[in-house]
């Protein structure tokens, strides 16, 4: 029943028995609001469900006293696995009839569940970056945050090459499944664009820690931009071997895909300098709604909100306006709201693209800052260029039906 429904009758019924505002408040949590946040919590990618969480929940605190009904926030931990993802989310929906999902720590284990939310009838909002996911494999049940691959390489790949002119030998290492695919794919295009030689590709799996291997052959090259093209942990420890081995002296480094503020600080301030990011989201930027999240981040969390903090806030934040403004919790009615929303968001003016499910939001690319340069202990990079790059209507691969 509507809110509203709910209290013309009630008012119409005269309140007999004493049916007060208390009881009308406690018969309408009633109707309650269940969220299912999946992500890696154990395994190589642990560290995302661990910052997302802290995301989520803060989103749950700060906007469930405008809900008018009860907010249950669960996690979901997939081990940053495909099988383990599906099988989970399978028992979210048929045991607990659970139907609004969030998050997700692949995109091979996103475009998995996400079939599965939609034969259900489900929602799902995620941010991981496979451009299947609001390309070719959309459905009406999945939407997007982040910027998907194709975007993260125009921010990145294309602004860096104009900047280096003469660089046009470029390496790339890449992550051998869907995202990593997505990457170099979308590289290879810029590469083609811009008059740039790719003088080498060096694949690796979800498992590898090791890269010496790899940056061997890269320094082989006699490259002049080493382009990495994997995220989360494989990124840092690439970047962290790729220093170590001198590559930065003879070569610029670009990471496409950047967690961020989390990186950069695991990594240092002496591996950062002078190495180039592409990151979905920068605690610095100067948008309002960011400004009062990171205050607010700050207030409860006592940090600075990194990458997947932002990322689960942003789409958990999503997902509570949608159902307000539906003033319902039925997915369809959820997922229609969904297609028609602009909003004021964390890395700027956000809206809904109602043909693919794909927010159009900013890209970030940033480059690493010296140690004498940091203004204060998470100033470890700064701005060079952010915009927003999505295919158009007519290039999506995207057909709702």
């Amino acid at each position: 029943m509507k809110r509203r429904d709910f209290l013309r009758l009630s008012a119409a019924a005269g309140l007999a028995g004493g049916f007060g505002v208390a009881d009308i408040q406690r018969a309408l949590a009633a109707d309650g609001l269940d969220l299912y946040m999946l992500s890696a919590f154990s395994g190589p990618f642990a560290a995302n469900g661990k910052f997302g969480e802290m995301g989520g929940r803060l989103a749950v605190k700060s906007l469930s006293p405008s809900m008018g009904r009860s907010v249950a926030y669960h996690t979901i931990d997939t081990q940053g696995n495909t099988g383990t993802a599906v099988r989970k989310i399978q028992e979210a929906i048929n045991q607990k009839q659970g139907r609004l999902f969030l998050g997700g720590a692949l995109s091979s284990e996103a475009l998995a569940v996400s079939r599965e939310i939609e034969h259900a009838g489900g929602v799902y909002i995620t941010y991981v970056g496979a451009d299947e996911i609001t390309g070719s494999a959309c459905n009406r049940a999945t939407f997007r945050w982040a910027v998907p691959t194709y975007g993260a390489i125009r921010q990145t790949v294309a602004p860096v090459a104009d900047m280096l002119p003469k660089a046009k030998r470029w390496y790339t290492i890449t992550p051998q499944y869907v995202f990593g695919e997505g990457l170099l794919n979308n590289a290879k295009d810029v590469f083609r664009e811009k008059g740039i030689e790719h003088v080498g590709n060096s694949y690796h799996s979800l498992q590898d820690k090791e890269f010496s291997g790899y940056l061997t052959n890269a320094a082989a090259s006699n490259a002049d931009v080493l382009l990495i093209l994997n995220f989360s942990q494989q990124s840092i420890d690439t970047l962290r071997q790729a220093v170590s081995f001198g590559l930065k002296k003879k070569m610029k480094i670009v990471v496409a895909w950047s967690a961020g503020l989390d990186q950069f600080a695991t990594l240092g301030p002496d591996i950062c300098e002078d190495v180039f990011f592409g990151v979905q989201y920068w605690h610095g930027h100067d948008a309002p709604a960011n400004r009062a999240f990171v205050a607010l981040n700050r207030e409860v969390n006592r940090a600075t909100p990194t990458y997947f903090t932002a990322a689960d806030f942003a789409v958990t934040s999503m997902m509570l306006d949608a159902v307000r403004r539906a003033n319902t919790t039925d997915p369809k009615r959820v997922a229609q709201t969904l297609e028609s929303m602009k909003w004021a968001g964390i890395t700027g003016d956000e809206e809904m693209r109602a043909f693919d499910h794909q927010v159009s939001k900013n890209y970030f690319l940033m480059r690493g800052k010296a140690k004498a340069k940091m203004r204060d202990a998470d100033d470890f990079a700064e701005v060079v260029s952010f915009g927003k790059s999505f295919p158009s209507q007519g290039q999506s691969q995207c057909k709702l039906a």
